[in-house]
């Protein structure tokens, strides 16, 4: 059991902070409350193993969460050996799985870990139209497989540059082609399901097997969302059109220029992963990238998580990167949960992290401050109630 007093609670559900106990069991938490009793107090239990944490005068906010990056797929320090986050040899390829390629024990979790960074949704990266599927993970742990938050949550599509960059001696050329590709398989996952439900229990009716057709199936029943890399309006359009086409779930990855169309992302209510912005601008779809967008889009109603899109900037400084978000407008409370709840639903898991609620899992991190200065100091990390360090 873990027992943190008197500390300054930002849930990030309620906008106020208040000062409250938290009690943490079995790696959850089970109270949040003034003055609250533990089972050694009550006479309820042994008690014999309760960690306490005086937080008085600390701030206690949970563990923060990243909606969109690459994580150990991209290994620290190495070269082409560590990058695991693209298949370039086929520009349709959801077959592949992030969960597959991760690196567990690279140095970058730990960075991440002790700046606060709990969890992550991480996967393939953009070169293909079509690149797999991201899973949802803790940032601790030796085995990927006992890191798991949930698996398949999205499949990742791109737009813009990448495709047309990696594949244009190739088989991409132009949008039009990225488009009329994601199209076309989309047309031929729709076929390829229909005549799986229509065989019912005749196997000798079903389908040539296909993998790729069979990654595609859970998004085609609407169980997860298209993951749209899409930086420019045009690109932005585009997914949100394809994916009205074939009645599917989307999400929306980097939205650089989201500030341009603030209104009619409004209108459409579907998540936006915004950023990396602490970069330069690298390529001509970038031109237009503003701290103002996370704010912006926050301010018209829209669903917004800050990115660090990792290793693009260090996955350790997501809270910089929502400080700086704050620094150009964006509302200080919007902004905490764009790197807590937000990103959680954005993923798919806010019924485990992203706030400080009873039932949810023990991410919690403690600060001598507000964790978007950079003068704060992180004092304590908890992951499902084990602290790391």
């Amino acid at each position: 059991m873990l027992w943190i007093k008197n500390g300054m609670v930002h849930d990030a559900i309620h906008e106020e902070p208040y000062l409250a106990d938290i009690l943490v069991k079995d790696g959850k938490i089970a109270a949040i409350g003034e003055h609250l009793k533990t089972e050694t107090e009550t006479g309820t239990g042994a008690g014999d193993n309760i960690r306490t944490v005086d937080a008085e005068g600390l701030h206690v906010y949970p563990g923060f969460v990243e909606a969109h990056g690459h994580i150990g797929l991209d290994g620290y320090g190495i070269g082409y050996e560590g990058m695991d986050y693209n298949e370039m040899n086929d520009i349709i390829s959801p077959q592949m799985r992030g969960i597959d390629g991760v690196k567990p024990m690279d140095a970058a979790f730990s960075h991440a870990a002790a700046a606060g960074v709990t969890c992550v949704c991480v996967g393939p990266g953009s070169a293909n139209v079509l690149g797999g599927t991201f899973t949802v993970i803790k940032t601790v742990g030796k085995r990927v497989d006992d890191m798991v938050v949930r698996d398949g949550v999205a499949m990742k599509c791109a737009f813009g540059e990448n495709p047309k960059r990696v594949y244009r001696e190739k088989k991409d050329s132009s949008r039009m082609t990225t488009a009329a590709l994601l199209r076309e398989t989309l047309f031929k996952a729709k076929e390829y399901m229909e005549k799986k439900e229509a065989a019912g229990d005749d196997v000798t009716k079903l389908p040539a097997f296909d993998m790729k057709m069979e990654a595609l199936l859970p998004v085609m029943k609407g169980q997860i969302p298209l993951k749209a890399h899409a930086h420019a309006t045009e690109d932005i359009f585009t997914a949100l059109r394809i994916a009205k086409e074939f009645g599917l779930k989307i999400t929306l990855e980097h939205v650089t220029e989201g500030h341009l169309i603030v209104e009619e992302l409004a209108k459409e209510n579907v998540p936006l992963a915004v950023g990396p912005t602490l970069t330069s601008a690298s390529k001509f779809e970038l031109r237009n990238k503003s701290w103002t967008t996370p704010g912006l889009l926050a301010k018209a109603g829209c669903q917004v998580s800050i990115i660090t899109d990792s290793p693009v900037i260090p996955q350790e400084y997501l809270p910089l990167c929502a400080g700086l978000a704050v620094q150009a407008g964006m509302d200080s409370f919007a902004a905490l949960q764009a790197i807590t709840i937000h990103p959680a639903k954005h993923a798919g898991v806010a019924d485990r992290v992203g706030s400080l609620e009873v039932g949810k899992d023990a991410d919690l991190v403690i600060t001598d401050g507000c964790p978007f200065e950079i003068t704060s100091r992180v004092k304590y990390v908890f992951i499902d109630g084990k602290e790391v360090g």
